[in-house]
């Protein structure tokens, strides 16, 4: 499982938690993965929508731009399913080769 894959399964699962708007979500991965640059959370962003595993709107900030929400589809939580039992899998071959 590779680091796209990894942070693109963290943002799926912080959308299980309901919609969140992009910047929120940015701040959010900023928190626990703080190398990782923000043009590359939009282009995974952007990527989820094109391929349907979530949807985006806009809402009318007050005194600011809008800001763009994302939801989980159907197909987002079943690609949820797949990368979240793929990092089980390799959490268990890892631990059986006695990394921790």
């Amino acid at each position: 499982m590779l680091k796209k894959d990894l942070l693109e399964l963290c943002l799926l699962e912080l959308l299980t938690q309901g919609e969140q708007y992009g910047y929120e979500l940015l701040q959010r991965m900023y928190t626990e993965f703080p190398d990782t640059q923000e043009s590359m959370i939009y282009a995974l962003l952007r990527g989820l929508c094109r391929d349907g595993y979530t949807e985006q709107y806009r809402v009318d900030a007050s005194g600011g731009p809008p800001r763009k929400y994302y939801l989980l589809t159907n197909a987002g939580r079943r690609r949820h399913a797949d990368l979240l039992a793929a990092w089980r899998n390799l959490k268990r071959a890892m631990t059986a080769l006695g990394i921790e």
